[in-house]
């Protein structure tokens, strides 16, 4: 909801592409420090986090609130508010994942994230619904407290998350290293892995040139190519969320045994194409079902990624290892930056053929690259134990 309501407003108020995209990138400024986060949590426990962000996120939504009711809001206050909320956002997902991989046996792990993921995506299935539907009937400012009430809501399940298993007398604390030296520490786990490594690419891969188009320029796509209002923006923003809740619940709610590894890559491959098709389309009721195959092969492409992360971390590694994967967001906002210029220069479906055929073939070096780690049936990221 928050960032459809949000783009909605920056482009209708700066008319600008480039706007666009810096608002969109500031949500994931963060991801510097997402390997922070996974010290932390190695440290003060994933609960403590969770109470932290979501707490934040309800204040900086009650000050949008606010401004929006008191006809006060101007661009920059977005812009305010996007960086700050941006620096925790990113470490989000790898707090969660974390939360899965402590829990869960190995041979559920991959159903495990599909469920999981799964309450991601019907939010976001509502959320676009209700975010630029609700503008529209009831205003931002309304339908801004409504983000608030969710924040507050989200900030008060925080508190039934289980804590750290209490230390029996005689168990003493572990030695507790230096953060940039904990940091370093997993950097160097990760590059001695190849199967970590492979997967670590493909994350910032698809981050640069896959989310970008159907995430941050969702509001663009509809206003300047498809030509439809805020509501419509909406039946996009839900087309890619509903095939991603189907591919959710393909992995959580089957017994089909993927190959992790190997998923990843298909997954990978078959997102690019969706975009080279997507940009190429001028009707929306084609654009609509490529935006349902996206959001499904996106899931077939993330929640291996997850899967083959988690399996093949130590346990005393994995909340590091899981904040470098959010490290891989970075690509995001880089990519968001470079849409911009390139389409103002080449136009819309230029820049997509650009970023699918890019992606695509980088997708095929990593396979051939990471083979043994990745594609061999008899490789740890591709076993099922």
């Amino acid at each position: 909801m928050e960032t459809l309501i949000l783009g909605w407003y920056v482009l209708a108020a700066t008319g600008s592409v480039q706007q666009l995209v810096i608002f969109g990138a500031l949500f994931w400024m963060g991801t510097l420090f997402s390997p922070f986060f996974g010290v932390a949590g190695d440290r003060i426990g994933i609960r403590a986090l969770l109470r932290m962000t979501r707490g934040i996120y309800a204040l900086l939504a009650a000050v949008l609130t606010v401004l929006t009711l008191s006809d006060a809001l101007a661009p920059w206050h977005v812009f305010v508010i996007a960086a700050i909320a941006g620096l925790l956002r990113p470490s989000d997902m790898g707090m969660r994942y974390v939360l899965v991989g402590q829990t869960i046996r190995p041979e559920l792990l991959m159903r495990a994230l599909g469920i999981s993921r799964t309450t991601s995506d019907t939010a976001r299935i509502a959320g676009a619904l209700t975010g630029t539907g609700g503008v529209a009937l009831i205003g931002m400012g309304p339908a801004y407290a409504v983000v608030t009430a969710v924040y507050i809501a989200a900030f008060l399940f925080s508190l039934g998350v289980a804590g750290p298993s209490p230390r029996s007398a005689d168990e003493k604390p572990a030695a507790v290293a230096h953060p940039i030296a904990s940091v370093v520490q997993a950097l160097h786990y990760v590059w001695n892995k190849p199967d970590l490594l492979g997967a670590l690419s493909i994350a910032f891969l698809v981050n640069l040139l896959a989310f970008p188009v159907f995430l941050g320029l969702l509001p663009y796509v509809a206003k300047d190519v498809y030509g439809i209002g805020q509501a419509e923006l909406g039946y996009l923003a839900a087309s890619f969320a509903t095939g991603a809740l189907a591919g959710s619940l393909l992995l959580g709610a089957t017994r089909l045994q993927l190959r992790a590894g190997r998923a990843m890559l298909w997954g990978s491959a078959a997102w690019f194409v969706a975009v080279l098709l997507f940009g190429q389309t001028r009707s929306i009721g084609l654009g609509l079902g490529l935006l349902f195959f996206a959001g499904f092969v996106q899931s077939l492409c993330m929640t291996p990624l997850a899967g083959v992360m988690l399996r093949s971390s130590s346990d005393e590694m994995r909340s590091r290892v899981m904040g470098l994967r959010m490290l891989a967001i970075w690509g995001l906002p880089l990519g968001l930056l470079a849409a911009g210029p390139l389409i103002a220069q080449l136009g819309y479906a230029a820049f997509t053929v650009i970023y699918g055929g890019l992606g695509l073939a980088t997708t095929i070096a990593i396979g051939y690259r990471w083979r043994h780690a990745l594609w061999h049936g008899s490789a740890v990221a591709n076993s099922n134990r």
